[in-house]
This record gives C-alpha cells, structure tokens and sequence, in this order.
C-alpha cells in the first residue's frame, strides 16, 4: 500500500482498495453499481471477511446491538451491510494511518 499520505481522503483510500461502488451516472441522473474490485485484493479480502463476521453475529446474537449496523440491516440486504462495513473500517484505518494515531473506541452515550 505504501504510504497513507499519497491518498488526498479516506473515500479515495476505499475507493484505490475497491469498496465503492461503481458509477454508471450520465446526465445529472446518478446510477450506482457493485463495488469495483480494484487495488489490493488481499486487503479488501481481510476487511470484508473481518465484516462479515461482525454482521453476522450483530445479526445472531443481538447482544449490544450497533444502531449503525442494526439501521443498514432494517433495509439493506446482509453482504451491502458488508461491504458497507469493511468500507468504513478502511477509512477508521486510513485516518488511523494519516495522523499516527490509536484507535480510541468512543461509545456514544444517551443525552442526559
């Protein structure tokens, strides 16, 4: 992959590894497709296995339900929420890699 900095946001980071969709859009009218399966193949494997796996237990067990997942699952069907998924981990990773940082879980809590 080399270095992290040689990609302008994390969008074109998940874009070079292939989990954006592709764009068939002519005249204003915007038309997605599958995602495009471009850069590192092994990369993009480990992020969508290591989502799949996420998914599919949110899905089983219902303990300590995502409302990110749980909303993407109400309408979307289970490998978009996937992908959808492993796409947002490589643009956590992408930040993570740019600012030399450690990732930091911050659980949102309710209002008071």
């Amino acid at each position: 992959m080399g270095e992290a900095e040689q990609f302008r946001s994390a969008r074109q980071f998940a874009a070079w590894l292939g989990l954006v969709p592709k764009q068939h859009s002519s005249g204003g009218k915007e038309r997605l497709g599958g995602i495009s399966k471009r850069g590192d193949v092994y990369l993009r494997r480990l992020l969508v296995h290591g989502a799949r796996a996420v998914v599919g237990w949110r899905r089983r067990t219902r303990a300590n339900p995502s409302p990110w997942i749980s909303g993407l699952l109400a309408r979307r069907p289970m490998n978009v929420v996937t992908v959808a998924l492993a796409n947002k981990n490589a643009r956590i990773a992408w930040v993570l890699m740019t600012r030399n940082e450690v990732y930091r879980s911050t659980l949102a809590r309710p209002a008071a």
